[in-house]
C-alpha cells in the first residue's frame, strides 16, 4: 500500500503546524485540545521546518522545569524532520519510522507538504491490506 492511499483513506487529512516563534504552551494546548501527538512546525505553513511532539515537550518538562513552556517551538522541534513521498510504500515508511524511533512522518511532494502519517495510520493500512491477502488465498484455496 502507498502512502497516497493512506492519506486518501484518512477522515481529516489537514495538517495542523505552527510557526517556530509559537509559544511552547500554545502547541501544547493545541495538541490537547485536537487529542493528536505531534505538530509540524512551518515558517511558511507549506514545508516543514521541524517537528514537535508530546514527547519532546514532556523530556524538557522533565529536564528543565516547567519553564520551558514559555520559550518558542522552534527551541524544542526536531528540525529538519524525516518525510516520506506519497509514492513511498507502507513497509518504507515503518522502517523510517523503526529506525528513527518517532511516529510520525510528514508527507512532502516537490517541497510542499501534503500530509502527515502516523504510525498508527500505516499499522491500520498494512493489516487492511493483510486482511485483504488472507481473504484472496483463502479464497483460491478454497476455489471460490
Amino acid at each position: 500500500m502507498l502512502v497516497q492511499q493512506i492519506l486518501s483513506s484518512k477522515s481529516d487529512t489537514a495538517v495542523l503546524s505552527v510557526t517556530p516563534d509559537t509559544p511552547v504552551s500554545e502547541a501544547a494546548a493545541l495538541l490537547s485540545e485536537k487529542r493528536i501527538g505531534t505538530v509540524v512546525v512551518s515558517s511558511d505553513g507549506a514545508s516543514p521546518d521541524g517537528i514537535l511532539s508530546e514527547r519532546d515537550i514532556v523530556r524538557e518538562i522533565g529536564r528543565n522545569g516547567a519553564g520551558c513552556l514559555t520559550g518558542p517551538v522552534s527551541s524544542l522541534m526536531t528540525a529538519r524532520p524525516v518525510t516520506c513521498g506519497s509514492q513511498e510504500t507502507a513497509d518504507q515508511v515503518l522502517e523510517k519510522m523503526t529506525a528513527g524511533r518517532f511516529r510520525h512522518l510528514p508527507v512532502v511532494e516537490s517541497g510542499t507538504m501534503i500530509g502527515l502519517i502516523s504510525i498508527g495510520d500505516v499499522v491500520k493500512a498494512r493489516l487492511a491490506e493483510l486482511a485483504m491477502e488472507k481473504t484472496a488465498l483463502e479464497d483460491m484455496v478454497m476455489g471460490r
